[in-house]
Order: structure tokens, then sequence, then C-alpha cells
């Protein structure tokens, strides 16, 4: 509850100058079934030593495993030089600048951060990082209905991660935007890209799909630019950026955007983040990517500077005109992926993505051979796949918790029959003996 003046006669005195009747009124806007209602029920005198007993106490109650969970968000191995660069206080402690000359030091790893991006996605132009890859598809999907005159839809694929359809359906709630959901061909796991074409007419603003998709699937999108744009439309695509150092990029499918989470690069998955999420754009659509852009110019003595160039965002330049009330970025995260790929360069970066397709595809096949599980979907994947277990997939998930395994995410709802399908992730991190053990444990708790 936010903060009232305790006494009767102020709190009172201050609805009154507000123009409300009771504190019920004041928050009336917010449902009751996610309103408290009652106190916090907090003791009034513990001494620091007591909570800190009090939270060691819960934090032993985590349970730890190897994990095979994906969907978004995934266990990688982390140079050591990540985290370092990260608690340096230089970065630790700054925040966004307003006074971006005063800055060097954060506007220059920015800079870095939107050059790396722009490399691995293929497109021209990068912002200095959102919040995550589902507020990022919002503001790129946003960025096409302010691109394109009249148009007011949306098509977005059901291969979308759930949580990325859940942010666009928020965001778009009261807005005279219509969102379409595109849905894929039974059993395929892909979309069928000449079926997409049909749905693309005037007054499609844009289309966002993802590969490899939300079942890890690669999917093939030849000759949906050209028909995007034969409308005036947008193409957006959401990538793991780890899979762009092996299957195509935005770039090569001639997306107009490109969005997604940068998590992959060197973040620690915690419990779903924070992540990075990054935006990437073809040159035409600069002035309209939210948040900042940091440039690189010469000072008045020549020496190499760098200056927030653009700054979308409605305190600023934009004011009334802006076209997003994005207000911050993820610098710290951001300065992390840019140490991670500075650290691995383009040949590490290829290593890596290698390695957790080959990781992925040493598991697939011997589970398909040696186990009851059965592949779903018959597509290419990256570094998750589809597996129907023998009983429950949310049954297989608790009896490999007890095993020490964190077996994959369950998938009942996303389609019909699903309740047995679990995705499996596996990276880099993994080693033999672990995919291994997953295997045999496995062989147990569905024999």
């Amino acid at each position: 509850m936010p903060y009232l003046p305790h006494a009767a006669g102020d709190r009172e005195r201050l609805l009154k100058k507000i123009g409300v009747a009771s504190v019920d009124e004041l928050f009336s806007d917010i449902p009751e079934e996610i309103r408290l209602t009652s106190g916090l029920e907090l003791p009034d005198h513990v001494s620091e030593y007591e909570v800190y007993r009090k939270l060691k106490t819960a934090a032993e109650k985590n349970i730890s495993g190897i994990s095979f969970l994906g969907e978004g968000v995934y266990d990688h191995l982390i140079p050591s030089v990540v985290p370092f660069v990260m608690s340096r206080s230089e970065f630790l402690t700054a925040y966004t600048p307003y006074q971006a000359e005063m800055s060097q030091g954060i506007l220059q790893a920015m800079y870095e951060y939107q050059t790396l991006i722009c490399m691995v996605t293929g497109l021209d132009v990068s912002n200095a990082s959102l919040y995550d890859g589902a507020t990022a598809a919002v503001e790129a999907c946003a960025m096409a209905v302010n691109s394109v005159r009249g148009a007011d839809r949306i098509l977005y694929s059901s291969t979308l991660y759930p949580q990325t359809v859940e942010v666009l359906k928020t965001f778009f709630a009261n807005i005279d935007v219509e969102l379409e959901r595109i849905e894929i061909p039974a059993g395929t796991g892909v979309l069928d890209t000449e079926g997409v074409k049909k749905h693309i007419s005037k007054g499609v603003a844009g289309l966002i799909v993802q590969t490899p998709n939300r079942f890890g699937c690669v999917e093939d999108y030849s000759g949906l630019a050209d028909a995007v744009h034969s409308v005036g439309a947008k193409l957006i695509i959401s990538s793991n950026p780890m899979a762009l150092g092996l299957i195509k990029s935005p770039g090569e499918w001639q997306a107009d955007l490109a969005v997604g989470n940068a998590q992959p690069f060197g973040l620690s998955p915690y419990f779903g983040g924070p992540g990075v999420g990054y935006i990437c754009a073809v040159e035409n659509l600069m002035r309209k990517l939210p948040g900042r852009i940091v440039g690189e110019t010469v000072d008045s003595e020549g020496k190499r500077a760098y200056v927030l160039t653009l700054q979308a965002r409605e305190q600023h330049i934009k004011r009334e005109r802006a076209t997003s009330n994005i207000c911050t970025n993820q610098a710290l995260t951001a300065v992390g992926v840019a140490a991670y790929l500075n650290c691995l360069g383009p040949d590490g970066f290829r290593e890596v993505a290698n390695q957790n397709h080959s990781k992925a595809r040493y598991l697939f096949d011997r589970l398909s051979r040696e186990t009851s599980a059965r592949p779903v979907f018959n597509a290419p994947f990256f570094n998750e796949f589809v597996m129907r277990m023998p009983v429950q997939a949310d049954l297989v998930v608790q009896r490999m918790v007890e095993e020490g395994y964190f077996s994959g995410v369950p998938l009942a709802g996303s389609y019909d029959g699903a309740e047995k399908d679990l995705l499996i992730a596996v990276t880099e991190k993994r080693t033999r003996e672990e995919i291994d053990g997953y295997i045999d444990a496995l062989q147990r708790v569905t024999r």
C-alpha cells in the first residue's frame, strides 16, 4: 500500500485536497483481486541479525539442480571478465546519463554494445537497450504502427514466446490497434510462409515472427519480406541472439526490425531476470527507435567523444511527439553483454553457438533412440526441442527434480494434446556427463 499519513486528520485533509472521499476510492483503478486489504503483519522490532537468519533459512529451501530449462532464458557459461566489468563502480553505480558530456565511460560502453548488436543482427542501427525481449517486441510493433500511415493491424505468430504475446496484448489493450494471431499448421511447429502471405494486406502495419521459435524450431522466411513490404508493412524478427552465430540473421531475412533478449550473452538466468532487450532497425527507422542512441563524434580539440545522438523519450526533445514512454535502459546489463561479446570475438561466438547446437543434437538423438520419449516436430532446431513423454510432462518435471535435474518446460495448454510434451534446452555449459546423467535419470522416472 502506498504511503499515506498515519494521523486520521492528516489523511482526511489529504484526501479532501485531491478530491476523493476515501482511500478505497483513491485506489479504485486497481482491481480488487490484487488490492492489499490487510496489513503486512511485519513485527515491530527485529534486529538485523534476526532478519538475516530468517532470510538465510528461506534461501536454504531453494532446490539446486542441473538446468535444461529454456523458452527464452538459458543457463550459459559466463566468462569471469563479465561480472568483473559489471561490478566496477564506474558502471555499477552509473545511472542513465542526462548530461552526456560528463559520462564518457558509460556512453562509450553503450556505443560498443550498440555496435556489437548491429553486427550480430545484421541491421543498421541499435538503441542503447531496453528492459527485456518482450518490451522490445512491443516497441518494435509500436514503431511499425507509427511508421505506416493508415495501418492499424499487427500480425503476430503463434510461435512467439508466450510471455511476449502477453505483453503485446497488455500494451495494445486500450489502443486502437488490432492484434491478429497467425496459427501454425498442426504438428509442424513452424509457420507456413505461404499461409502467412494470405493474411498480409493493406492496413497491416507489421508482422512479428520468431526464429528459433518458442518450440525451438528454426523457421524459413524465404519470400516473407517481399510479401510484407509489398503492402508497405514492416517485418519484425525476434530471435535468441545466441542462435545468430549459426543461423541466418534478421538482416539476411531483410527484416526491418530485430528484437529479442540478450540474456544469453553473459547474463545469469537468476529467477528470469534481469535481462536486456535489444532492438535494431534499418537506417530509415532510426528516428523512431525508443530510448537512446549513442553516437561517436569529435570534440573541439578533434579528440574522439561520445554523445547521446537521439532520445525519443517523452521527457526530452520529443515531448508530446514522443513515440515511446520508455524512460530508461538496462545500461549495466548492456555493458555485461558488450563485455561478453568482446571476450568471445567472432570465432568464439560461432564456436559457442555450434556447441549449443551439437550438444542439443546429442541429447535429442540419444533420447530418440534410447528412451520412450519421442520427437514432436520434424523441423530443424538450434538448442532446444520438444519431446513427448510416456507420462504427463509435469509429472516428469517433478520426478526429475528429485533426481537433481530441471528437465524442461511443460507445454500443456500450448496446443491440443501437449500434456505430455516437454521443451528441453541444452547449452554449451552442459557437459557430456550431465547430458548422459539426464538420460539415465529420465529412463528411471519414466520406467
